[in-house]
């Protein structure tokens, strides 16, 4: 049987987690997704019986390389974005109004702005003014994330994985048009298997094409 407490205690720890920061959740539940895709595009890979064992051998590890760069890549430039905000945020270059002319009132016009200066810790903003500031740094961590996870999975990812892939490409064209003699040259079955692997290799690599986007 399912128990409620258990349940409702995870909930309550998920949302003390990600309440004031939703832009943390979009970074984590992207990761999420990218490794379950990735991982059931693997699985399709390992159960599909119309792909050769040899081509799986070269496939499987191409498709982890590829799903490792593009959830690092991911996750490198959406949390550089939400940090870079943030960062702005606390220092006092962004601020609602009302938090601003609070802040003067309290002494701290020479403060505000500068990269040093810390909102959070430097001062003690309550009521009207401290809801202001979270539901800005909240809504703004929102917006930074959806645009660096935008701009990472459309610009950054594609571009980055793509010059990758063609410099993979020409460097196995140049071993294909200049192969190792003991693989043009078996000498016992150890040697066959290594010549299989590396003209199946090659074979898959040309039938994937120049880009995967």
């Amino acid at each position: 049987m399912s128990n409620p407490k258990a349940a409702f205690s995870l909930l309550g720890k998920i949302y003390e987690a990600y309440h004031k920061d939703a832009g943390k959740m979009l970074i984590h539940t992207g990761v999420i997704s990218w490794m379950l895709s990735s991982a059931a595009q693997i699985a399709g890979i390992i159960m599909n019986d119309k792909i050769p064992k040899e081509q799986k051998m070269f496939l499987i590890p191409q498709e982890f390389a590829d799903a490792c760069f593009n959830i690092l890549s991911f996750y490198v430039v959406t949390r550089s974005c939400t940090a870079m905000v943030d960062k702005m945020i606390i220092s006092g270059k962004w601020l609602p109004s009302n938090v601003k002319n609070h802040l003067i009132k309290n002494g701290f016009k020479d403060r505000i702005g500068k990269f040093e200066f810390n909102i959070l810790k430097e001062t003690k903003l309550t009521g009207r003014p401290k809801r202001s500031f979270e539901l800005f740094q909240n809504g703004m961590g929102v917006i930074a994330s959806t645009l660096g996870s935008i701009f990472s999975c459309n610009i950054i990812t594609p571009l980055s994985r793509n010059m990758y892939a063609s410099r993979r490409q020409q460097e196995n064209i140049a071993k294909m048009n200049n192969p190792n003699p003991a693989l043009l040259n078996p000498q016992n079955n150890r040697d066959r298997a290594r010549a299989v692997i590396h003209n199946t290799y090659m074979q898959a690599f040309m039938n994937r094409g120049n880009l995967k986007v």
